[in-house]
């Protein structure tokens, strides 16, 4: 089986294919990459200036080396291998987006830290539980969410109450799945 491409690899063919230089770049895609990245490792410390992160499609296991990352707005981790959502902490200040459908998450531990986090797309992720659902009110801002794919959306779906449920659990939402929620006004 072929090596991983490292990220430092990635950033350098991003740099030849756009003709700008990474650190200087607002937005970075290196998703789809074969052989795929595996590691988020320091190499994203180059990336200071950068507001939109794509990572998406590759087989990285674990979030990381976020730190220099002061003005990330939108990150995209979809369809990788993350299984915990910990690692998140120094975009907390920033982040408005998180991209992180078709993983592996079955917890949604260290969300509560991403303050500004308005827009969640977590479809078909392996989230079981109400208790792990509920942690997503600790998210204020949050106003998108597109949760379905995941066993708790599935079995509710099935019931037909997963849109009352789901919108009395997060009062904020404006949308659910992709679905406006209407709420009626007390008069």
């Amino acid at each position: 089986m072929a090596k991983a491409t490292t990220l430092k690899e990635a950033l350098n063919k991003w740099e030849e294919k756009n003709g700008e230089k990474a650190n200087e770049a607002k937005e970075v895609k290196l998703y789809g990459l074969i052989p795929p990245i595996e590691k988020m490792d320091n190499s994203l410390n180059a990336l200071g200036l950068c507001e939109k992160l794509s990572l998406a499609t590759n087989a990285i296991e674990k979030i990381a080396n976020l730190n220099a990352l002061k003005n990330l707005k939108i990150l995209s981790l979809s369809r990788n291998n993350i299984k915990s959502l910990v690692g998140l902490e120094s975009v907390g200040d920033t982040l408005v987006e998180l991209w992180i459908s078709y993983n592996l998450v079955d917890k949604l531990k260290g969300i509560s830290s991403l303050h500004k986090l308005k827009v969640l797309y977590m479809s078909n992720n392996l989230v079981k539980e109400w208790a792990e659902f509920v942690r997503l009110a600790d998210l204020p801002s949050l106003v998108d969410l597109v949760f379905n794919g995941n066993p708790l959306q599935e079995k509710h779906a099935t019931e037909g109450s997963w849109m009352d449920e789901a919108s009395k659990r997060l009062p904020n939402l404006k949308k659910l799945d992709g679905i406006p929620i209407i709420k009626e006004v007390d008069e």
